[in-house]
């Protein structure tokens, strides 16, 4: 990632703050929707694992100039993920739930300069938890 980059994910993540309750919700609406089957992983109150959801995504985003700190979390975030039943291939509806979701509350301050940005840290994250939780045979 770019500092521009960066600076951009930063900059919307706080104008998602404001709203991150909304934001979660939309996340696992449209998660569940593009993929029923990750359904049955989210066993919990919904309204705590969104919360959850926000916390981790504020933590991703204020890491960002500090990959060193951030990639081991999301090393052990991932393994501890495959025990919940996620594949690799879930990375990507996630992903794909992640845009759509910041498209949606972010409205027009999410032009495709954000999109780029949000989508080089996402995949970037996913492809260090891929890594980490899914070694080739």
């Amino acid at each position: 990632m770019t500092p521009q980059q960066i600076t951009l994910v930063q900059n919307s993540w706080a104008d998602v703050v404001p709203i991150q309750d909304t934001a979660a919700g939309l996340f696992y609406q449209r998660l569940f929707s593009l993929d029923p089957s990750v359904r049955p992983m989210f066993k919990g109150d919904m309204q705590e694992q969104g919360k959850k959801l926000m916390r981790m995504l504020g933590l991703v985003v204020n890491s960002l100039t500090r990959l060193d700190e951030l990639i081991p979390v999301a090393q052990e975030m991932a393994v501890r993920h495959v025990g919940y039943g996620v594949e690799a291939k879930h990375y990507d509806t996630v992903g794909a739930a992640l845009l759509w979701t910041l498209e949606q509350g972010l409205g027009p301050k999410f032009t495709g300069e954000v999109k780029a940005a949000w989508a080089a840290a996402y995949g970037t994250l996913a492809q260090v938890m891929k890594d980490a939780a899914y070694v080739p045979a």
